[in-house]
């Protein structure tokens, strides 16, 4: 065993090892589609005098939080995306309707005389607001009646009524006070007229003795004690306190001042916000995707690891090896920097299980052509060479994958950048699978013996039943390569027909409106649910069937309350009703990722065209990209042929399908410049050909392992990821013939008017001509030999 191969093996027990302990003692982050739960995403309306800017939406989320906090959720998470956006999470809530108008009032934020510690009736409940009182009284006006209310520390006072509104703080700003020594203290300043009414509440209570609870104000948001300070010693009764003199002090810290200061300042600063996107997924369709996809991801798996070792025999076999060890590495990765997995991100992580053996097949290939050119060659040395040939191949492709990821995360919405995220820790941890785990347990069995001796049994030493057969029948592909431009403008013709003549079903993330699914404990036929809809006034609800005779409906706008009587009307003939999932799209947010939509598939084109222009030659990269464009028609032309909806999992779905049609050109141009380059006098079409004869067996071999995975998502994963490997499945398929029979003819033609020279031939190592077997053994593939 070589330095280095030793180096690799320690390398990648090390990482196993921490792999094993992370997955054993952390458990993975869920999100709300595969925990179940609901999720809004509230907009920030501009008002007459207030702008809805970062920090005005920075106070309306802490407002919330502590409304949220008021509802008993578990574990809610609130954040604010962009400038005037905040998400909000709110796990195991199945009826949003509560969260929804909780969420959608206006801040209450009142002050309040203090009148004592409260004194509990026989009749009366313990510290809580008067029953009959509006539970949501407006910012502008005072509860008629006193409250009580627990303070600071969860003592009930008894709290006389409003004195003033939030409305009438005009700032509040938390301060140190360095000299004086009193610490962090917050300042407070009112409007004119608030300023008087503030004067003569603290006025008031200055007429109490010092200690006491009278002597205390109370400031509360949203029937919340959220400060309750006693007035100073030195104001004198009915004097009060000026408004620009106003300190509450105490003991703060830096983070308990600046958040009272927000808390009070959010209330007189109330900023409109509109729920522009919820979405509600039952907690067993999310149980079902997790078992779906791991049934999935274990029968692909098994199938990928089956196929490989058939192909490559002993190293298949320890492919194989590595390929589990993949997996948990990128879980591990997953668990370990806190991503939360999402129902795409779980869909990425699963096929990027049959996606990790690209590295390996590519370096196999390789190596089976090692020592096709040198039949005694050593199997180490054969090895070697194979991985060091293949490595500019195996960077290129998982780069175009790595990009496609990163336009998924910046480019995508909600869960869909979960799948990005994925994608690329998947993308990574295969790199490492194939070039440290799988080259170190591959030249281990290469320096035995045994391996050695029986060539047979390690799987490179004699070259593939395709590959061999194609050098047999030596095709002659691109004879005249116009010919195949003119099948793929035919089958982008036939996409197109279905575009324009069937049209293109964008799902309601493009759309706007709502879509529901439920699950009746009765069976419902659709004719049935749609009838009983429009006696109930929905007459413009689509229904359909999904999943095991669940009804999905479909709506424009649609109202929280209007989907509770939409679930009544259905109940009446199913029997119990349960919401399974719930979308909701506000029509302005449709057009948003309708636009992103486009935009981000414009970006991948542009972004995949400059790597390629900078990687290979124009004509290679103009050819790829034209290759990818096909790709992304054909799949969006089978949608519309087959009806099926174009929503945001669709589109990750078709930003993979491009990462992958560019993977496949790149191993194929890959080849062509490094033929071309030891043979510049070559035609370009007799290369081509060499080159797609063998880099085939490498495309076939790396799609089949992706085929399996999707395949069983197919079959397996249900209605929430069917269509998503549906439309890899196509994608796959297209990239594979796109990539030899629309890539290459067009950078052949393109070539044909071309003025850039053949790429420059390889560099050698050491000085000097290459003399006797040492010449031999670099002699270019496509050279016999013979000498004139």
């Amino acid at each position: 065993m070589t330095r280095a191969t030793a180096v690799r093996a320690v390398l990648a027990v090390a990482v196993l090892l921490v792999s094993v302990y992370i997955s054993l003692t952390m458990s993975p982050r869920l999100g709300l589609d595969l925990q179940g739960g609901t999720r809004i995403v509230l907009q920030a309306r501009d008002t007459a005098t207030v702008e809805a800017d970062r920090e005005t939406t920075d106070r309306t989320l802490e407002v919330l939080r502590q409304r949220i906090d008021s509802l008993g959720v578990s574990e809610p998470t609130l954040t604010r995306s962009g400038e005037d956006r905040i998400i909000v999470e709110l796990p195991d809530v199945q009826d949003p309707r509560q969260a929804a108008e909780v969420i959608g009032r206006t801040a209450q934020l009142t002050f309040h005389a203090v009148e004592g510690p409260a004194v509990e009736k026989p009749d009366e409940k313990p510290s809580g607001s008067d029953p009959t009182a509006d539970p949501s009284p407006t910012a502008d006006t005072a509860a008629p009646d006193g409250l009580t209310l627990s303070d600071e520390q969860g003592r009930a006072l008894d709290l006389g009524p409003a004195r003033l509104s939030g409305a009438g703080v005009e700032d509040a700003t938390a301060g140190f006070d360095a000299q004086g020594g009193a610490g962090w203290s917050v300042s407070l300043e009112f409007r004119k007229d608030a300023g008087q009414d503030w004067k003569r509440l603290t006025g008031e209570a200055a007429c109490h003795p010092a200690g006491d609870d009278r002597r205390r104000v109370a400031i509360v948001l949203d029937e919340k004690v959220i400060s309750s300070p006693q007035v100073d010693p030195s104001v004198g009764c009915k004097v009060g306190l000026p408004s620009g003199a106003t300190q509450i002090t105490g003991s703060f810290s830096a983070d308990e001042a600046r958040d009272l200061a927000l808390l009070i300042k959010g209330g007189a600063l109330p900023v409109p916000v509109e729920i522009v996107e919820q979405r509600t997924v039952g907690p067993t369709l999310g149980a079902a995707a997790i078992d779906a996809s791991a049934r999935a991801a274990l029968i692909g798996a098994a199938a990928t690891a089956l196929f490989i070792t058939i192909v490559y025999r002993l190293f298949g076999a320890l492919a194989a090896v590595a390929l589990g060890a993949y997996g948990v590495i990128s879980y591990a990765a997953l668990v370990a920097l806190g991503v939360t997995l999402t129902l795409p991100g779980l869909a990425g992580f699963v096929l990027a299980i049959g996606m990790a053996v690209d590295a390996n097949v590519l370096v196999f290939e390789r190596a089976r052509e090692e020592c096709a050119e040198r039949p005694k060659r050593s199997l180490r040395s054969a090895l070697t060479t194979g991985f060091r040939k293949a490595w500019s191949a195996v960077a290129d492709s998982n780069a175009t994958t790595l990009i496609a990821a990163g336009l998924l995360f910046f480019l995508g919405s909600g869960p869909v950048k979960g799948f990005g995220v994925t994608l690329a820790i998947g993308v990574i941890a295969s790199m490492f699978s194939a070039l440290v785990i799988a080259r170190a347990l591959t030249e281990i069995a290469a320096s035995t013996r045994f391996v050695s001796d029986y060539r047979n049994v390690n799987g490179i030493a004699r070259p593939g039943a395709v590959r061999t057969w194609l050098v047999r029948k030596d095709p002659q592909l691109f004879r005249k390569p116009v010919r195949w431009l003119v099948v793929s403008v035919a089958l982008v013709a036939v996409a197109v027909a279905g575009i324009v003549v069937r049209g293109v079903d964008l799902g309601v993330e493009f759309t706007g409106g709502r879509l529901v699914e439920y699950s009746t404990s009765r069976p419902v036929d659709v004719e049935t649910a749609r009838d009983t809809l429009a006696a109930a006034g929905f007459g413009d609800a689509e229904v359909t069937t999904a999943g095991d005779g669940d009804l999905s409906v479909r709506t424009g706008k649609l109202d929280n309350d209007g989907e509770h009587a939409l679930r009544t009307a259905l109940a009446e003939e199913g029997g119990e009703t349960t919401k399974v999932r719930d979308e909701l799209i506000g029509p302005s947010l449709g057009d948003e990722l309708r636009r992103n939509a486009l935009i981000a598939l414009g970006v991948a084109v542009a972004v995949q065209l400059a790597y390629l222009a900078v990687r290979f030659r124009w004509t290679f990269a103009v050819a790829s990209v034209g290759a990818m464009v096909h790709d992304v028609i054909l799949v969006v032309g089978a949608f519309a042929w087959l009806g099926r909806p174009v929503d945001g999992i669709f589109l990750a779905a078709l930003l993979t399908v491009i990462g992958y049609s560019v993977n496949d050109s790149v191993v194929v141009f890959d080849r062509v410049r490094e033929l071309w380059g030891a043979n510049r006098r070559t035609p370009l079409d007799t290369i081509a050909r060499r080159a797609v004869l063998q880099t085939v067996p490498r495309t076939v071999n790396t799609g089949m392992g992706a085929l399996f995975i999707l395949a069983a998502l197919a079959v397996l994963g249900g209605d929430s990821l069917a269509d998503f490997a549906l439309a890899l499945l196509i994608g796959i398929c297209v990239g594979t013939w796109s990539s030899v029979f629309t890539a290459v003819p067009g950078a052949i033609v393109l070539e044909r008017n071309a003025k850039t020279p053949p790429p420059a031939p390889g560099k050698r190592k050491g000085k000097g001509p290459a003399r006797g077997h040492q010449g031999a053994s670099r002699r270019d593939p496509l050279d016999n030999g013979a000498r004139v």
